[in-house]
């Protein structure tokens, strides 16, 4: 039942579940299930516990959402409200929105309308929703995927409730280069990147748990310039939690990402891969703030690369 819900959820005899079974299985963190289908079967299974409501709640009186809060009241608190997209909490919850506790419902608006509201510590993290075939990586995990997808999208890109928003996986990311695998020169990145768009860049830190990269929606060149535009955007994690996440978007468009056959993948100057030769390994490699809105790494010093790889993102 927890791996493929849908017999259960979608079946005529859903309704007549008892109020302990459905408990226990919308508390289950590995329902395969998203979090808008688990919200809507919970208002389908309490519409049928009072089969005299109508089904439409702007027709519904004060007295009804009293009733049906107090027949959903085990089962709302285990509803991943934090998790749900903007659209499904203005045009499916926010319907409902007096079964809610009213200051529950104000953190849920602040979380996608403030980019300094902050989550509460409470708050249920997003189901494990298995996902197959988005991206081979031996640097990144889906969760951090799913955080750059948004970026890239510019859907809901308030970070500090990034770690409890569902997974958001619209692109496959088709893997161009691995340095453990092409090699880390800038040669290497060159043969196998030039005039390859949309590429998102992750850089594994030797020695610490530190992820950073970047995206460039622009080609990559090995002519000696720069690339203008105000799309790309740098990002840090730190032992791959996204609660971590630092997102820097470019602030001087005209110097967002850097051209140069002796230069890995660079962006502005904010974060620099470069060799003395073409052939040679990296061997100039730092992140500091100059193009980029944000500072994404504490330190300004000289790190080395233990792995990097970059993708082409394709959307499915």
């Amino acid at each position: 039942m927890i791996r493929y819900p849908e017999k259960i959820f979608n079946s005529s005899d859903f309704t007549l579940l008892s109020e302990k079974s459905l408990i226990s299985l919308i508390e289950r963190d590995d329902l395969q299930m998203k979090e808008i289908e688990v919200w809507e079967h919970v208002i389908k299974w309490g519409l049928a516990q009072n089969p005299t409501f109508n089904p439409d709640p702007k027709t519904w009186s004060d007295d009804d959402f009293k009733i049906m809060k107090s027949t959903l009241q085990k089962c709302l608190p285990l509803i991943r409200f934090f998790s749900l997209s903007s659209k499904e909490l203005t045009q499916t919850v926010r319907p409902y929105q007096k079964l809610l506790n009213q200051q529950l419902f104000e953190n849920l608006v602040d979380s996608y309308m403030d980019p300094d509201s902050k989550p509460d510590e409470k708050i249920l993290l997003p189901r494990n929703i298995k996902v197959d075939g988005i991206i081979e990586s031996e640097i990144v995990n889906l969760n951090i995927v799913s955080v750059n997808s948004r970026c890239i999208d510019k859907v809901d890109t308030n970070c500090n409730f990034s770690y409890l928003r569902e997974l958001y996986l619209p692109y496959k990311f088709e893997l161009i280069l691995r340095g453990s695998r092409d090699g880390f020169t800038p040669k290497g990145f060159h043969t196998l990147c030039d005039d390859k768009y949309n590429t998102v860049t992750f850089i594994k830190v030797k020695g610490t748990e530190e992820i950073l990269g970047g995206y460039n929606p622009l080609e990559w060149k090995s002519t000696d310039s720069w690339g203008k535009t105000k799309h790309s955007f740098i990002f840090s994690f730190k032992n791959k939690d996204i609660r971590s996440a630092i997102i820097s978007n470019v602030d001087y468009i005209n110097r967002a990402i850097a051209y140069n056959p002796e230069h890995g993948p660079q962006f502005g100057d904010d974060i620099i891969i470069y060799a003395s030769r073409e052939s040679k390994d990296y061997d100039f490699i730092l992140c500091r703030k100059l193009y980029y809105e944000r500072k994404i790494r504490d330190s300004e010093n000289y790190f080395n690369i233990e792995n990097y790889e970059v993708f082409e993102i394709i959307r499915k």
